[in-house]
């Protein structure tokens, strides 16, 4: 983790081409030096972040006054820091009679944030509470409910069933932190007694990264992919040297135990929708032998997507991996044991996290917690099966090497397209691609489920989801548009996104068939594309003239028009099934 003083001299740095945040942080301590940890680290994401930083202890002011600085700075993303230590100030432990207890209240002041008309398109990052044992009653705090103790677990609990119920409210863990670092690191009150500050500088870092963590998943950046060697980092030992038997795995004492719980995590990050690859010099069948005998084996085939193990290079196939599952090199993480095959891979595949995991195994668990390297802002059941759409995809590119030209492939697919409007059951899944989509997404516009079901119920708007299934499986939900009226001949496009999955495949003709279908249905005339630039999407930079539409002269960004009576459908082998 950088220091503070890293952070601060980050501060200097050219970010010239950086995405730009517009960001408030409103407190109810001092922030001053959190406000300079966050812009540190935004930095060092590759973020210029524009702050605003309410005047001390001024939450409450900030968000009930309508005039207040933090609606005329307008936001993108609040951050909001309310401090145990504050709610202790108020507190005497006892019971007041018909008075509401102070988890109540200050609950009932986050819905109310959250519900605010003028603040529905923002993000909330609300801290949740790291607990102070103020000893008032011991250990019997836990049956006394108006006790300190009692009061800041009841938040934290509540706060979670809270951010489920508003999308946009997401809380940053520093309890967890906390749990982690301890108090002693957490808070120093020689500071606090000074200064106001919270959080100790030591501290400030790891709760700056854990904000932007939060940010980054919001604005689609996260991690997608784990890639596993295998030797010394999956089992112990060289499965090639030592043999099946002379590995090391096992839920007993000793190292074992280390990498069976290392799996175990693996395991649940696959099951969260995190896709497991395997880069391993070794023959192909011995590297497997574990993965189908060995009777401590957590992690099994079925749970890796892309398995390469062969004696190329690591770097190389990485890259295979990468061509295969079609995302970014920074969705990936690689971990291995080899100092000389991390430094590799870092120096030729830009853009990568590679962690620099510990000496002994059974430290890898503890590091790679305190990284957080798989932060999401959604979730859904779909997230589960990404692994079988991956080594369905691996199974697709070897069908296609067979064939000498792309249209009999696409004809041997048999694929079939469910074409839906926004519903309840789509949209977790409509909203999470908007969210995700970085690089097939012509304008990158993030809604929440929230937005999604306002659009459904918009009369001046087109909304379309497409599903994409073959021979080989079910794609899922992998495409979304969203054309807005402008006049009353003009449909213009707010989001044309789809999933990297599905590319090459005819799927862009096929939507934009479906889209003019639609608009000529409704007696439009024109669609209106825009594409918007960022550092992911320039593979679509030129997709509007690929699919025919003409440039619009003296328009301040990059827009097209299609004029609907010249259209002719394009080629493509997907029948639709409508719902």
């Amino acid at each position: 983790m950088l220091s503070f003083n890293q952070l601060i001299r980050n501060l200097k740095r050219d970010c010239t081409g950086f995405h730009t945040l517009r960001v408030a942080l409103i407190g109810d301590s001092a922030t001053q030096l959190l406000a300079k940890a966050l812009r540190g680290m935004s930095i060092e994401r590759s973020f210029q972040m524009h702050l605003f930083e309410a005047a001390y202890n001024q939450v409450e002011r900030q968000f009930m006054d309508p005039s207040s600085e933090l609606y005329e700075f307008d936001a993108d993303i609040i951050v909001v820091f309310q401090s145990t230590h504050k709610l202790g100030e108020y507190h005497s432990g006892l019971p007041i009679e018909g008075q509401a207890s102070l988890a109540d209240e200050r609950l009932s002041f986050v819905a109310s944030i959250c519900e605010n008309p003028s603040l529905a398109n923002k993000k909330i990052i609300y801290f949740n509470y790291s607990e102070i044992e103020d000893t008032v009653f011991g250990s019997y705090a836990n049956k006394v409910t108006s006790s300190l103790s009692y009061q800041v677990r009841k938040l934290n609990f509540e706060l979670m069933n809270l951010s489920q119920q508003y999308p946009n409210l997401f809380i940053c863990d520093i309890a967890g932190l906390q749990n982690k670092f301890g108090r002693d690191f957490m808070f120093a009150p020689n500071v606090y007694v000074s200064t106001e500050m919270i959080l100790s500088v030591d501290a400030l870092p790891y709760v700056a990264s854990r904000v932007m963590d939060i940010i980054c998943a919001i604005k689609g950046q996260f991690k997608k992919c784990l890639i596993l060697d295998l030797d010394n980092t999956v089992w112990g030992g060289v499965i090639g040297d030592d043999g099946l038997e002379g590995i090391q795995l096992g839920h007993g004492l000793g190292i074992g135990k280390a990498f069976t719980e290392f799996q175990m995590w693996v395991k649940k990050l696959k099951q969260r929708g995190i896709i497991i690859c395997v880069v391993s010099k070794n023959d192909e069948e011995t590297a497997k032998e574990p993965f189908e005998h060995h009777p401590d084996m957590v992690l099994k085939l079925d749970d890796i997507a892309v398995f390469q193990a062969n004696w190329e290079t690591k770097v190389d196939n990485i890259r295979t991996i990468q061509r295969i599952l079609n995302i970014g090199f920074d969705s990936m993480v690689f971990l291995d044991d080899n100092p000389f095959e991390r430094n590799i891979v870092r120096e030729n595949i830009p853009g990568i996290t590679v962690p620099e995991l510990p000496e002994d195994p059974g430290e890898y668990l503890e590091y790679l917690y305190s990284l957080n390297l798989f932060e999401t802002a959604s979730y859904s059941q779909a997230d589960k099966d990404r692994t079988k759409q991956y080594q369905v995809e691996a199974q697709r590119v070897s069908l296609q090497k067979t064939f000498e030209n792309e249209a009999d492939f696409l004809k041997s697919l048999d694929m079939v397209s469910t074409v839906s409007g926004f519903t309840k059951f789509n949209t977790p899944r409509i909203a999470q691609l908007s969210q995700r989509s970085n690089q097939f997404n012509l304008r990158t516009v993030r809604y929440t489920e929230a937005d999604i079901t306002a659009l459904a119920e918009d009369p001046n708007v087109i909304d379309l989801s497409f599903t994409l299934e073959d021979k080989f499986g079910d794609n899922g939900l992998i495409a979304v548009i969203i054309m807005k009226r402008q006049d009353a001949e003009t449909l213009f496009v707010d989001t044309w996104l789809m999933s990297c999955r599905v590319l090459k495949r005819g799927m862009e003709n096929f939507t934009l068939n479906t889209m003019v279908e639609r608009a000529r249905k409704a007696g439009y005339q024109r669609i209106i594309g825009e594409y918007l630039p960022t550092t992911k999407n320039k593979m679509v930079e030129q997709h509007y003239t690929d699919l025919g539409f003409q440039p619009l002269a003296h328009t301040s960004t990059a827009q097209y028009v299609l004029n609907i009576s010249q259209y002719k459908m394009l080629e493509c082998f997907i029948t639709t099934k409508e719902v």
